[in-house]
């Protein structure tokens, strides 16, 4: 198993994907379980900051997510909601939804399950968020904590949301940024912080397949598969 943490921007999901398909793995992205939570808020017309509400919401949320890293999937109530949860109005709302005590409690507990689930069923998996190597998983035998410098992470969250259609100025962008941040790092419940023994990589400078090579070869340096090798095949 690998664990990647860090904030919004670094490259997380698109490097976890990739990686988890290199491993022949399956992938996990939890900070979409959170996005669907708070879907599932919004649409209940709940206040995302009265947090029994929010709780009693996630209680009831039926939701599925896909761990194949070809083909991620998000449904709420069987409906595809994939790339609805990406929008602004989700992504505003996620942080104190997902601060939350009882949500996160009920959503680490699924999330072990699928861990589980996808360790038993193909041997690999790829687990991508903000908790995973200090709460979720942490004896996983791979720990990364990916960074980014504010400038880079805003600039990669305005040129996305350009990309999806949606207008986004860099300022708009380094503040949603800074927001998230501040919001992630002093939530009491399970803040965005580093594990202890995580390995940091920095990718301010680093193009994704350049991210990818480092995380494959520290996949191999401890045993999980020497991927770098598999990508010259």
């Amino acid at each position: 198993m690998v664990a990647l943490d860090g904030p919004s921007g670094t490259g997380k999901t698109t490097v976890a994907r990739k990686l988890a398909q290199r491993l022949s793995a399956g992938y996990l992205d939890t900070g979409a379980m959170y996005r669907v939570v708070t879907l599932a808020v919004l649409r209940a017309g709940t206040d995302p900051a009265d947090a029994g509400a929010v709780t009693e919401v996630a209680r009831g949320a039926e939701f599925t997510i896909g761990t194949d890293p070809g083909r991620p999937s998000v449904a709420l109530g069987g409906e595809d909601v994939s790339a609805e949860i990406r929008g602004a109005d989700i992504t505003h709302a996620v942080s104190p939804v997902s601060a939350v005590p009882q949500v996160r409690e009920l959503l680490v507990a699924r999330q072990r399950r699928i861990i589980d689930e996808v360790l038993a069923e193909v041997g690999g998996i790829v687990v991508e968020g903000r908790d995973i190597g200090t709460v979720v998983a942490p004896d996983a035998p791979l720990k990364v904590y990916l960074t980014a410098s504010p400038e880079i992470r805003a600039a990669r969250r305005s040129a996305q949301d350009t990309a999806a259609g949606r207008e986004s100025s860099h300022a708009d962008a380094r503040a949603s940024v800074d927001r998230r941040d501040r919001l992630d790092s002093s939530r009491a419940a399970s803040p965005l912080r580093a594990a202890e023994d995580a390995v940091h990589l920095d990718t301010s400078e680093l193009e994704i397949d350049q991210v990818l090579v480092a995380l494959c070869e520290l996949a191999g340096h401890r045993g999980l598969l020497d991927c770098a090798a598999e990508a010259t095949r």
